[in-house]
C-alpha cells in the first residue's frame, strides 16, 4: 500500500508561481511511476504531467514551458513547479502512483487546492 500526501496549494495571483510536493509512504518509490492529475470544478479529472521511474517526463500541451515535474527518489517525493500561473489552472492538484505504464494509476493523494486569481 502507497500512501501519497500532497502540500504546496493556496491562492495566487495570475503570473505567479507556486511548488506542490507530494510525499510517499512507501520504501521503493523509485520503482513507481508518478504523475500529477487535476480537477476543476464541474470537469473530469486530467493528467497535467507525469515523470517514469526512470526520470522521462511528459507534459500537456497547456503546460509545457510553465510547469516542471520532477522527483527525489531519495525523499520519496516528487515535485510540481508551477510557474506563470493562469486562472485555468484552477484546480484540486492530485498526486498518483503506478508501477504500470500508461495512465492508470493505482494510489492517489487527497489532493490540495490550486488557486489563481486574474
Amino acid at each position: 500500500q502507497v500512501q501519497l500526501v500532497e502540500s504546496g496549494g493556496g491562492l495566487v495571483q495570475a503570473g505567479g508561481s507556486l511548488r506542490l510536493s507530494c510525499a510517499a509512504s512507501v520504501r521503493t518509490f523509485s520503482i513507481y511511476n508518478m504523475g500529477w492529475f487535476r480537477q476543476a470544478p464541474g470537469k473530469e479529472r486530467d493528467i497535467v504531467a507525469r515523470i517514469s521511474r526512470s526520470g522521462s517526463t511528459d507534459y500537456i500541451d497547456s503546460v509545457k514551458g510553465r510547469f516542471t515535474i520532477s522527483r527525489d527518489n531519495a525523499k520519496n517525493t516528487v515535485y510540481l513547479q508551477m510557474n506563470s500561473l493562469k486562472p485555468e489552472d484552477t484546480a484540486v492538484y492530485y498526486c498518483a502512483a503506478t508501477t504500470k505504464g500508461g495512465l492508470l494509476y493505482d494510489y492517489w493523494g487527497q489532493g490540495t487546492q490550486v488557486t489563481v486569481s486574474s
